[in-house]
C-alpha cells in the first residue's frame, strides 16, 4: 500500500518539478523513467546543469542511468541499493528508492540546510517536527509526534495553515469535519495561498499508518514557503519526548547502496567503462541489524486501546510469518565455492534480509500491544503471565532468526568479495603473460619468407583466440557485487576503483594491440600474395 501512494506522491512531485523548467509530464513513473532521459532532466532542473542524453535502446538508457547515478554521487546523494540496470529493468522498488534519495536531497535537506547550520543541528527530521509543534503548540487539538500516525486525521496540516494564515479559514469550523474533508480543505488552502501542489490525496493520509516519506516531503513543501524560525526550545521539547514516540515508525535503512556493476562485453568499450561509468559505493548498513534491542523500545506503550482477540490473532499472524522465515532461511543452500552461485546466493538472502525488515514492524506491533495489554490492568494474573510468555517467546525466535540471517550475510559477503578478487588477480595475471608474450613477437625479426609470415599468422589467431577465451571470463565480471561495510574508509573504495582502472586500460590495450597488429598482418600478406601473382605472371610470360 505505501508503495502505490510514493508512486502516486512521487509522480506528481516529479511533475511539479517539470512544470518550473516547462518539461513534459509523466504518466507512470515505473515505465517512464527506464531509458534514464526523463530522470537527466529531472537532475537538469534540480541542479541548473545541462546534462547530455542519449537514445532509446538499452545500452543508451544503461549510459542514462549511469550517468543519473554519477550526477547523484557528484552530489553527495545517498543512494539506496540502487544499480544502473534495476531502474532500466523497471524494479518498483529501487525506483522509488531513487526518487526518494533525489527528493531527501533536495526537496528536504537543500531547504532546511540553513537552518540547521543556524541551529547547528544535523538532524533534518528533528527539526521539521520540532518546527511543526511550534507552529501547532497553541491547538489544543493537534499533538504532532511523529510523521505518520499524528497527521492522519488532519488537524495538523490544517494547525500549521492557520498559525500562519489565521484570517484565511475558521478553526472551529475545520475541527468539525472528517478527516478526509479536513485534509482536503488543507491542501486546497495550501494550494490557493501558498502555491503548494497537492501532492498528497486526502485518501492515503486518512489512515491507520500513512506513508512516512509522503508526508515529510509535503510538510517541508510547506516548510519551504512559510516562515522557519525554529527555536531551541522547540527543539529541546522534542529531545525530550517519550521514546516510544520517537521510535513509532523506525527507518530500517539508514544508508544503503548495493551497486550492481554491468560491464561492457565489447572488448574496446571496457577501458572507457571503467573510466566514466564505475559508480559510488556506499556502506550496506541494515538498522535493524545494528541495533538488536530496537524492538524493545517498541514496548514502551500505546495511544491505542487493544483487546485480547485482536492481539491473539496479530500473535498468530505474526507466529506463522516467523515460522516460515525460520524455515526459508533453514532450506538455503550452502555458500557456494562458484562467484555466479555466490552472486544469485547474495541477491536471494538480500531479498530474505528486505522481507525481514518489512516485518520487523509486526513483530513490534504485537510487542506493542501485548505491553499495552498488561498497561490496561483488564487481564487477570494468569493472562498477563501467559502474554508475557508469549512476548518473550516472539522476541527470542525473531532475535535469534535475526542473528542467523546476518551471519549468513556475513559470510556470503566475505566469500563473494573473496571470489571476485580471485577473479580480478587472474585476469591481472593472464594479462602480465600476455603483456609478455606481446613484447617477445614485437622483437621477432620480420618475416623474410611467406612460410614465416604464415607462421606468425597462426602465431596471432592462437592469440586472437586465447583473448576471446579470457573475454568469457572478463563477462563473468557483469553484475559484480561491491559492499563497503561501515568500517571501510574511503581508501578501501579508492584502491578498488585503482585496481579496476589499471585492468581496464591494461585489458583495452591488448585488444587495441591485437587489433591493429592482425590488420597490419593482413596487408602484409596482400602484399605478398599480390607479389607471388605477379612473380607467377611475369614467370609465364617469359616462358611465353
Amino acid at each position: 500500500e505505501h508503495d502505490a501512494v510514493q508512486k502516486k506522491t512521487f509522480t506528481k512531485w516529479i511533475n511539479s518539478q517539470f512544470s518550473k523548467t516547462g518539461k513534459m509530464p509523466i504518466t507512470d513513473m515505473f515505465t517512464d523513467l527506464r531509458d534514464g532521459r526523463k530522470l537527466l532532466d529531472l537532475l537538469e532542473g534540480l541542479t541548473g546543469t545541462l546534462l547530455v542524453k542519449r537514445g532509446s535502446t538499452r545500452v543508451h538508457s544503461l549510459n542514462n542511468v549511469n550517468k543519473v547515478l554519477q550526477v547523484l554521487h557528484q552530489n553527495k546523494v545517498d543512494l539506496v541499493n540502487i544499480g544502473g540496470t534495476d531502474i532500466v529493468d523497471g524494479n518498483h522498488k529501487l525506483t522509488l528508492g531513487l526518487i526518494w534519495s533525489i527528493i531527501l536531497h533536495w526537496q528536504v535537506k537543500d531547504i532546511m540546510k540553513d537552518v540547521m547550520s543556524n541551529l547547528q543541528q544535523t538532524n533534518s527530521e528533528k527539526i521539521l517536527l520540532s518546527w511543526v509543534r511550534q507552529c501547532t503548540r497553541s491547538y489544543p487539538d493537534v499533538n504532532v509526534l511523529n510523521f505518520t500516525t499524528s497527521w492522519a486525521d488532519g488537524l495538523a496540516f490544517n494547525g500549521i495553515l492557520h498559525h500562519f494564515r489565521p484570517n484565511a479559514f475558521s478553526w472551529d469550523q475545520v475541527v468539525r469535519l472528517s478527516p478526509v474533508q479536513r485534509l482536503d480543505h488543507a491542501f486546497t488552502v495550501a494550494k490557493d495561498q501558498l502555491g503548494i501542489e497537492r501532492l498528497l490525496d486526502p485518501e492515503d493520509v486518512a489512515v491507520q499508518l500513512p506513508d512516512k516519506k509522503s508526508i515529510i516531503m509535503y510538510v517541508t513543501s510547506l516548510f519551504a514557503v512559510l516562515p522557519k524560525d525554529v527555536s531551541m526550545e522547540a527543539i529541546r521539547e522534542v529531545e525530550t519526548l517519550p521514546r516510544k514516540f520517537k521510535v513509532e515508525v523506525i527507518e530500517y535503512f539508514e544508508s544503503i547502496a548495493l551497486v550492481t556493476v554491468p560491464v561492457p562485453t565489447h572488448p574496446l568499450a571496457f577501458l572507457s567503462f571503467f573510466c566514466f561509468a564505475w559508480l559510488p559505493l556506499q556502506r550496506f548498513y541494515l538498522l535493524f541489524i545494528s541495533a538488536p534491542n530496537r524492538l524493545d523500545e517498541l514496548c514502551q506503550g500505546s495511544l491505542l486501546e487493544v483487546d485480547l482477540d485482536s492481539y491473539q490473532s496479530t500473535l498468530e499472524e505474526v507466529l506463522t510469518w516467523l515460522l516460515s522465515a525460520e524455515d526459508a532461511l533453514q532450506i538455503q543452500d550452502e555458500v557456494s565455492d562458484d562467484v555466479e552461485e555466490v552472486k544469485d546466493q547474495f541477491h536471494t538472502h538480500e531479498a530474505f534480509m528486505m522481507e525481514l525488515t518489512a516485518h520487523q514492524s509486526s513483530v513490534g506491533n504485537v510487542l506493542q500491544a501485548g505491553n499495552q495489554l498488561i498497561a490496561q490492568g483488564s487481564l487477570t494474573e494468569e493472562e498477563e503471565d501467559e502474554i508475557r510468555e508469549q512476548m518473550s517467546l516472539l522476541n527470542s525466535r525473531w532475535e535469534s532468526l535475526r542473528v542467523a540471517s546476518m551471519d549468513r550475510q556475513a559470510r556470503l559477503h566475505e566469500i563473494l568479495m573473496d571470489l571476485q578478487q580471485q577473479q580480478l588477480q587472474q585476469l591481472s595475471d593472464w594479462l602480465t603473460q600476455t603483456e609478455d608474450r606481446i613484447r617477445k613477437i614485437e622483437t621477432e625479426p620480420a618475416a623474410k619468407d611467406l612460410d614465416i609470415y604464415k607462421e606468425q599468422i597462426e602465431q596471432h589467431k592462437e592469440l586472437q583466440n586465447d583473448l576471446e577465451a579470457e573475454q568469457v571470463k572478463v563477462n563473468s565480471l557483469t553484475h559484480m557485487v561491491v559492499v563497503v561495510d561501515e568500517n571501510s574508509g574511503e581508501s578501501a573504495t579508492v584502491a578498488l576503483e585503482e585496481q579496476l582502472q589499471s585492468l581496464g586500460e591494461r585489458w583495452a590495450a591488448v585488444c587495441r594491440w591485437t587489433e591493429e597488429r592482425w590488420n597490419k598482418l593482413q596487408d602484409v600478406f596482400m602484399v605478398w600474395q599480390q607479389l607471388l601473382s605477379d612473380q607467377v605472371g611475369h614467370l609465364a610470360c617469359s616462358l611465353l
